[in-house]
């Protein structure tokens, strides 16, 4: 996948200070960073240079060994492009709802000549399922690896025609259809049709 990165931000002391975030915030931290970076396919030398964090630093974090500064999360905040609140799910204090905006690239699973595929579930969630919209190109194809045991995707299609396949079984399905299948076989979401097709997907896991 493909996310826009910034440069790298200068130099700076990475040393503990009274800005430091409590033990509790560090070590949902910890794990947040680690999921977003594992999201994006990125290796830590990656985020470092998209944040201007050392590589170490950032090793650090994510197994809850350094309680980072607050200029060091910010930093971090910056390199994925997202506001400190929402790098630790912070909620506002005017609202509940949490929104998930179209521009908001942090939520841009994918995205190639192909294939689009936008999270539109929280990524800080550990949860049993999640839900994706999937714009495929002519042509295109999603192709998937078996799931974990007992999983299962429900797709809707918004426009265009596609074909389901789950392991030997395969459907065709046209804007409104809707179908559920196994995915903890090999399984694929193919586009068949003349334009692009968009599509909704749940996976549930078992």
């Amino acid at each position: 996948m493909t996310t826009e990165r910034k440069p790298p931000a200068p130099a700076f002391k990475e040393s503990p200070s009274k800005t430091e975030l409590s033990d509790g915030i560090s070590q949902h931290l910890g794990r947040r960073v680690k999921h977003l970076r594992t999201e994006r396919g990125w290796s830590l030398e990656d985020l470092a240079n998209a944040c201007g964090v050392s590589r170490s630093m950032l090793s650090q974090i994510e197994r809850k060994q350094a309680n980072p500064t607050l200029a060091v999360t910010v930093r971090i905040a910056n390199g994925f492009g997202m506001s400190l609140g929402e790098l630790l799910q912070i909620p506002e204090a005017s609202t509940s709802v949490a929104v998930i905006r179209a521009e908001d690239r942090a939520f841009h699973y994918r995205s190639d000549k192909h294939v689009r595929i936008r999270t539109l579930s929280p990524l800080n969630l550990e949860k049993d399922v999640e839900f994706y919209e999937v714009q495929l190109q002519p042509d295109g194809a999603l192709r998937s690896a078996p799931h974990f045991k007992g999983t299962r995707e429900f797709l809707t299609v918004q426009t265009g025609q596609i074909r389901v396949e789950s392991g030997d079984d395969s459907e065709t399905l046209n804007p409104g259809d809707s179908a559920n299948y196994r995915a903890d076989v090999p399984h694929a979401i193919i586009n068949v049709g003349p334009g692009e097709a968009v599509i909704f997907l749940v996976d549930i896991y078992g």
